[in-house]
């Protein structure tokens, strides 16, 4: 390991009983921004994401499909590498539960487990939904109108009997409440903190953690008749990729506990709940933080297969472009509540804050120095006030907004700081007028057409862990080295030389023009 400090972020892991949509793509994109940001502000990132391949739903896909389970998970789970690939996620490795790596943490966590006296066996009845791997109490259920049960997410019920081993979560009540109280910021946002106080605060109650009516899983150490329940076999993955159960190994030290472990909020509970007792019951350290982020609507409607409304990441991708999904998801809606996807809304950011904003900016800028500079970066010959009131917005100042706001992961506050600094040095370039002093002052126009040119460079530079690819080649056409691209630069004096020659300025955000208005 280098003596830099460590980044450890997870997304969760996808369940493979179906293809990728939106929702994974927007939790995986999240922790690539926030890993890409660590990277490049000096940190050594550890950025982990995989599929969750065992369970009853898996078992009866696999079997509705004519083939074993195993071949089923090698199939699904390479379409979530596929999206991985087309949406160039950064992820530095990618975790199936179905590796040795991953059997092997399982029985050394269950094994610590039982050594603290944390598990026992008995018979369980419940309610239990074989589409979310869950069971609920009879006051979570509601009726289908035909004397049918259903759990509060729609999924249907049935009541299990069966032998099983429990954790016993209900002598953790107490212990995690006085967690959260000590660790505020351990679950955000708030609101969803507030919801798990309150869940916790109801007490509760020993969890089910195998089970003997399927054999597709993690066999119980020592019981073989049971399989370990998929929660307790799913989490385990942030400690198998961490170096676990390798305690005093150099990875496991250097990175757990997991700072973020990124997930939807519908299994929030799962993480904050679960997650910590089962770690700290091992006498290990729970993570550092959870954050539940909000799901997406599509024009208005709950996404659905029954209703033909999924948003298929690919299909958004050909038709809009890779950086401007990137922008759409991370801008569009405030990062943890939930948002509703519009084509119209797509095109308004991609015309408006991409093309009209930032892309304009930087077209234009290098247009004139192309045109008044002989394309070479121009001179300056002392700055105004004006002029380093815009050097200063798009320094330090704004690169510690966007840590602050990043570390808290409001995603969307980070990108509106950004374009706060676009707008001022489009006003800069309109009040200025470069275009008027080629005639008047040739001196001052190469010192604004240069303040200009640092202030993009700024900008791209920080914002490249959104849009990567624009603004890798944003960065080209200033020349800028691939290895002064980094956050460190931006208070360097000495990144953008005069005089050096620069390319034909190509626009980086070309306006999007619909060749169906209907669609």
């Amino acid at each position: 390991m280098t003596g830099l400090p460590r980044f450890y972020v997870t997304t969760p892991i996808y369940y493979v009983n179906d293809v990728p949509h939106i929702g994974h793509m927007y939790t995986t994109l999240a922790c690539d921004v926030i890993a890409r940001f660590k990277r490049l502000d000096g940190w050594n990132v550890h950025f982990l994401t995989g599929t969750d391949e065992h369970g009853q739903k898996v078992q009866k896909a696999a079997a509705a499909a004519g083939i074993d389970p195993q071949q089923f998970t090698d199939r699904v789970s390479a379409n979530f590498r596929e999206l991985a690939a087309m949406m160039k996620f950064s992820n530095d490795d990618f975790i199936r539960t179905t590796e040795e790596r991953h059997k092997r943490a399982c029985a050394a966590l269950w094994q610590r487990l039982v050594e603290r006296d944390q598990i026992y066996l008995e018979t369980y009845g419940g309610w239990y939904a074989v589409r979310d791997e869950a069971f609920y109490a009879e006051s979570e259920l509601a009726t289908d109108g035909q004397g049918g049960r259903l759990a509060p997410t729609g999924a249907p019920v049935e009541w299990v009997e069966e032998p099983s081993y429990f954790f016993r979560l209900s002598a953790w009540s107490e212990r995690l409440l006085r967690f959260y109280e000590a660790n505020p910021d351990f679950i955000l946002p708030t609101s969803r903190r507030n919801e798990v106080i309150s869940f916790v605060e109801g007490g509760l109650q020993d969890l089910s953690i195998s089970r003997t009516t399927f054999d597709w899983g993690i066999p119980v150490p020592g019981d073989p008749a049971h399989v370990m329940y998929v929660w307790l076999d799913a989490l385990t993955n942030y400690l198998t990729a961490s170096g676990f159960p390798d305690i005093e190994g150099e990875d496991f030290r250097a990175w757990w506990p997991a700072d973020l472990h990124m997930v939807g909020k519908d299994i929030l509970r799962f993480h904050a709940v679960y997650w910590p007792a089962f770690l700290m019951a091992a006498e290990l350290m729970p993570p550092r933080r959870v954050f539940a982020h909000g799901w997406w609507t599509n024009e208005g409607q709950k996404i659905s297969k029954s209703l033909g409304n999924v948003i298929d990441p690919q299909d958004l991708v050909e038709r809009y472009g890779l950086d401007a999904v990137r922008y759409f998801m991370l801008r569009e809606v405030p990062f943890g509540q939930d948002g509703d996807f519009s084509h119209r809304a797509m095109v308004g950011r991609i015309n408006g804050d991409l093309a009209n904003d930032f892309g304009n900016l930087a077209q234009r800028v290098l247009s004139m120095i192309g045109r008044y500079c002989d394309g070479r970066i121009p001179v300056p010959a002392g700055f105004t006030e004006q002029d380093r009131a815009l050097l200063d917005a798009a320094s330090g100042v704004l690169l510690d907004r966007m840590r602050t706001l990043l570390d808290r992961q409001v995603l969307h506050s980070v990108l509106i700081e950004v374009w706060e600094v676009i707008a001022d040095a489009n006003r800069y370039v309109a009040r200025q007028e470069p275009w008027t002093l080629r005639k008047t002052d040739t001196e001052r126009m190469q010192t604004v057409l240069f303040v200009a040119t640092e202030t993009i460079r700024r900008l791209a530079t920080l914002t490249q862990p959104f849009m990567p690819d624009a603004c890798a080649r944003m960065l080209d056409q200033l020349s800028v080295p691939a290895d002064r691209r980094g956050f460190a630069t931006i208070l360097a004096d000495d990144v953008l030389v005069p005089g050096t020659p620069l390319p034909a300025p190509v626009g980086v955000f070309p306006r999007f023009v619909d060749q169906d208005p209907s669609a």
